[in-house]
């Protein structure tokens, strides 16, 4: 092929599309399959992608949509230091928060590719670690009052160089962490998903030759930018805000506002964080490239999947964060816990946008997961840390209810299963389902809530729950109501202390932790429900027969619908 030839007429670049799409889904599932802890092998709390040599997203696997705006912003990181400084075989990494990463925890992998000794693209896997140090262990702990506290700060640096490790970097994580073996296990999972994508690669230049590549990269881009033009295009323009809070920070009481204005204007979009609270002493504070996933992530919501995930979608959205404020903070900050930031900003953005879309948009989901660390050592002097992020369940929807037990919009995250955790941690899984009468009430039903309880079955060793929605509860949407409140008790059976959303608790053997997750929002009146929709949801033990009597106007009598006294009630209503 010549040079003035191009090989990406509409059907090329589709299939081209295809075979990126594919190759970093490849690269996630060797994840999977090579990768040590439970929060990547189970969970899956880790994302993969490729990008081009300036750092823009070509494609994202599908893992964690709150991964992607920050994967050009780590890039861009490693670019400013080492630009022309890029060697073959090199691997460099990085999880500093103030220099292109989001928390401590996920550390950023990026694995320039050459072809025929030319750069053409970089590999690139996040994967949120089971430990990297600090005062906690899992990393997540929200009572930090600043990051120097919350472990190992990488910049930065080449993991490899021309093919040859830098032992002096995996010495300095296996030094600074609890439980070096998953560190080092996720670490090389990560490489091994790189390598997928250095073989791919080499094999699509057979065909298209490295111009063509870069070509074609750059087509996609284009590509992703015209129809997600053409998407906002068809969008209402106008302004369109929404507020919500968070309970807490875990140091200072709440409530800290989190509030949102979106504008449409043609094709273009602008997402402006003014009125949100300055930063805060807590954890919980939400790096830029993470206040700009979640806008990325919700904004999908309502683009065609068919549109390519790539920085072409993301040069039609403007973000505006206030410097040194909750969604943009500065040094010292702490931001370990800034995932439940991260899921409130998603249920403000989708607040916003259902003045956009009301037909499309759901009603509150949980509204921000629960992180459950327990950390400690065995009797011979071995470490152990347990780590996992609990989901419960979407929002009633403009037509249909909300989805019981599934994780939230902007993740692809999975609940750990009991006889995993068992197996592998000092914990006994003693309850785990869903609870009653705790998805919001509306013509469709919010998902229920989840109830987990662990018992603690080492000597001893340190509870953290990263938690919210005790307080403030999931909205509902065009005369939904609330989903009920989230919880934490120790000792349920014993002395049944109440514990607040974020706190850090000392366990000995024997004691029982009993979380319950929020519910999620109803959309639509609860007058205007099928009844027989809430006897279905009593025979399934969703709803309690008392519950259906007040929150929906239904009389059931056993396992009856009684149509009359329904009528007679719901017109007293």
């Amino acid at each position: 092929m010549s040079s003035t030839e191009t090989p990406f007429g509409p059907i090329e670049l589709e299939l081209f599309k295809n075979a990126l799409e594919s190759m970093v889904d490849e690269m996630a599932l060797t994840v999977v399959r090579t990768a040590y802890s439970t929060n990547l092998k189970n969970s899956m709390d880790f994302s993969t992608g490729l990008l081009d040599t300036e750092g823009a997203l070509i494609a994202q696997g599908l893992c964690l949509p709150l991964h992607m705006g920050s994967l050009p912003d780590g890039l861009s990181a490693v670019l400013d230091r080492y630009r022309d400084e890029i060697s073959d075989g090199d691997v460099f990494i990085l999880n500093d928060p103030y220099e292109g990463g989001t928390h401590l925890p996920d550390i950023y992998a990026y694995q320039p590719i050459f072809v025929e000794g030319s750069l053409l693209c970089f590999a690139a896997a996040i994967a949120h670690h089971t430990d990297v140090g600090g005062r906690v262990a899992g990393g997540n702990a929200c009572d930090s009052t600043e990051i120097y506290q919350e472990g190992l700060r990488i910049p930065p640096v080449r993991l490899y160089e021309k093919g040859k490790p830098v032992q002096a970097i995996f010495d300095v994580i296996e030094r600074n962490v609890r439980v070096p073996q998953y560190a080092i296990g996720d670490l090389r999972a990560q490489l091994s998903a790189c390598t997928i994508a250095q073989r791919e690669i080499e094999a699509l230049s057979s065909r298209y030759g490295v111009d063509g590549l870069r070509e074609g990269f750059g087509a996609l881009i284009d590509y992703g930018e015209r129809l997600t033009r053409a998407e906002m295009e068809r969008m209402p323009d106008g302004v369109f805000a929404f507020e919500d809070q968070i309970d807490g920070d875990g140091i200072d009481p709440g409530p800290i506002p989190m509030q949102v204005t979106i504008t449409v204007d043609g094709s273009q979009m602008e997402a402006n964080f003014g009125g949100t609270a300055p930063q805060v002493k807590g954890a919980i504070n939400s790096a830029l490239s993470f206040t700009k996933s979640a806008v990325y992530a919700c904004v999908r919501c309502l683009i065609s999947p068919d549109v390519p995930t790539n920085s072409g979608f993301f040069r039609c959205i403007d973000v505006i964060a206030p410097e040194a404020s909750l969604v943009n903070p500065v040094l010292p900050a702490p931001v370990a816990a800034r995932g439940l930031t991260g899921f409130r900003l998603a249920n403000v953005i989708m607040g916003a946008l259902a003045g956009l879309a009301p037909d499309r948009i759901p009603a509150c989901e949980v509204g921000g997961d629960t992180g459950i660390s327990v950390g400690g050592y065995r009797d011979d002097r071995s470490a152990f840390v347990f780590l996992e992020f609990l989901f419960s369940g979407w929002g009633g929807r403009p037509d249909r209810d909300g989805i019981d037990g599934c994780a939230s919009i902007v993740v692809n995250f999975s609940n750990n299963p009991a006889e995993v955790i068992e197996a592998e941690y000092p914990l006994e899984i003693l309850n785990y389902g869903f609870l009653p009468d705790t998805g919001g009430p509306g013509k469709h039903r919010g998902g229920v809530g989840i109830v987990r309880e662990y018992r603690f079955t080492e000597r001893e060793g340190v509870l953290q729950i990263r938690s919210d929605r005790h307080a403030s509860r999931p909205y509902g949407l065009d005369g939904g109501q609330e989903g009920a409140a989230s919880s934490n008790v120790l000792n349920p059976d014993g002395e049944g202390r109440v514990l607040p959303a974020k706190t850090l608790v000392e366990l000995r053997r024997g004691d029982v932790l009993r979380h319950t997750l929020a519910g999620a929002g109803g959309h639509g009146s609860p007058l205007e429900r099928d009844p027989e929709a809430v006897l279905t949801d009593v025979i399934d033990e969703k709803v309690s027969v008392e519950a259906a009597r007040r929150d929906y106007g239904v009389v059931i009598e056993g396992d009856r619908l009684d149509r009359a006294e329904t009528a007679a009630l719901r017109a007293t209503l």
